[in-house]
């Protein structure tokens, strides 16, 4: 994220229904291992949690410790909020975010978009674009559809605001009671939210990474 912001602040506001919905763990069910479901309703449960932190959103670059290094508890941005949910089942992705981009540099846009020569634990596993590559090489890469029967609890969606600029966010869940759609929880300026915004900007990627134990 560098000194740019990657997230546009924006506010939106959604309504949702306050219990587990239950279509993706059990209508998706035969699809999906029974503990990777669980890994994932985990996952969703993680994310739900974060929005009842208060996060002030802060894009500056920040020297932080490794491994499980983190910025300060009550700032941060979209990808923080992913970090944190991950960091909530014991999976660091500054770790390893860090150690794929050491062995497989070019793989990377460090280089082409950030003008980098090495990798930087400090910031690597904050930027959208190095997720986006991250899941598609560790986790699963998914199609980016428009339809929302595609995308369950757990999931990881990328999205383009506009102008290059990324975002991301976990699909939780929750759903919305206009739309039925399952909300995603994310931070977009205001602190971690739960809302209906899965189709709100152009997707750029879905994924689903389980940890580095599947791998």
């Amino acid at each position: 994220m560098s000194g740019t912001r990657l997230c546009l602040a924006f506010v939106l506001l959604a309504s949702f229904s306050g219990a587990r919905s239950g279509w993706f763990f059990e209508q998706n069910s035969s699809s999906i291992e029974a503990s990777s479901r669980a890994f994932l309703e985990k996952l969703s449960d993680a994310a739900i949690e974060r929005t009842h932190h208060t996060v002030r959103y802060d894009s500056k670059y920040v020297r932080i410790p490794y491994p499980g290094g983190d910025v300060a508890a009550d700032t941060g941005v979209c990808t923080d909020e992913v970090i944190r949910s991950y960091r909530a089942l014991g999976i660091d992705l500054q770790k390893e975010v860090h150690e794929d981009i050491a062995a497989n540099f070019g793989s990377y846009p460090n280089r082409a978009r950030w003008m980098l020569e090495h990798p930087d634990r400090n910031i690597d596993h904050r930027r959208v674009p190095n997720l986006m590559v991250f899941f598609s090489r560790k986790g699963t890469a998914l199609a980016a559809s428009m339809t929302p029967e595609d995308y369950g609890p757990g999931d990881l969606v990328t999205w383009d605001l506009g102008r290059g600029v990324p975002h991301i966010g976990i699909v939780v869940d929750r759903k919305s009671r206009e739309t039925g759609r399952y909300l995603v929880v994310h931070n977009i300026g205001e602190g971690p939210k739960m809302e209906d915004v899965l189709f709100h900007w152009k997707i750029t990627g879905h994924y689903r990474y389980y940890g580095p134990s599947q791998h």
